[in-house]
């Protein structure tokens, strides 16, 4: 399986309009972040979009135009689920499938009625809600998805895990049986808001303790601010097998 990090910045991107400070200011490609997002291609040819926020359109313009096997939501916040509406021109393959929990999919009904019930206009998305819950799997063509269980400060939202790779993003608070699903992971994609704590987002530290709790061979960082350091300075000091993702990294998994 490849995964391309499409987004790998917080909610306000990088740069955040307005701050010159030296993230912001840096001309390194790695340091300019879009929202969230990752896109799973595997050589079976399943495709798997994990989250679609508002910069969704701008992240597909360089990829290939393809259907997708399912979307992946962990939670409804904007900048995870702002781009939906984006996926009108993939009408044309038929109905999205969209998989999140019960919370983010009530949220969903709400903020896009026109997407549902009936007949919808041509041009609008076309979406079909699976709801996803922690510890049941998903047969997504040949792939087993594990929606895993964390806590974005009270609100619980998913990650998940397909063979030996997972993706969580957003966590502050993880329980037992959520690690437990997680352990053995050998390519783990997890967030790191910056190195300040803050309320409803791991620390850089906070993640790392979690990925060696895990046990993961390889960490990419994601979620970053611009309160986190510069990427070339992260390269030095992020432990063996830790780095922080970039928009546009392409990895094997």
């Amino acid at each position: 399986m490849r995964l391309t990090f499409l987004g790998t910045g917080t909610s306000t991107s990088i740069p955040v309009i307005g701050c010159k400070c030296r993230v912001c200011a840096s001309d390194d490609p790695r340091d300019r972040r879009m929202r969230t997002s990752a896109l799973l291609d595997t050589d079976q040819g399943t495709r798997i979009l994990i989250d679609c926020g508002p910069d969704f359109r701008t992240q597909m313009l360089d990829q290939e135009f393809r259907a997708f096997d399912a979307i992946l939501l962990t939670h409804e916040h904007y900048d995870h689920v702002g781009g939906l509406d984006d996926l009108r021109p993939y009408g044309r393959f038929g109905e999205q499938h969209v998989y999140a929990n019960d919370v983010c999919l009530q949220h969903l009904r709400e903020r896009m009625p026109y997407c549902f019930g009936g007949r919808t206009p041509s041009g609008i998305p076309r979406l079909c809600l699976h709801e996803a819950r922690s510890g049941q799997p998903l047969q997504i063509r040949e792939l087993d998805v594990l929606p895993v269980e964390v806590m974005h400060g009270p609100l619980p939202i998913l990650g998940y895990r397909i063979g030996t790779f997972a993706y969580v993003t957003d966590l502050k608070t993880i329980a037992s049986e959520s690690v437990e699903m997680l352990r053995g992971t050998e390519t783990l994609v997890l967030n790191a808001l910056r190195h300040r704590p803050h309320v409803t987002h791991q620390t850089i530290d906070e993640a790392l303790r979690l990925s060696r709790e895990i046990g993961a061979r390889r960490t990419y960082l994601i979620h970053l601010s611009h309160d986190a350091p510069l990427h070339a300075l992260a390269e030095q000091e992020l432990p063996s097998g830790t780095y922080f993702a970039y928009d546009g990294l392409q990895i094997d998994v």
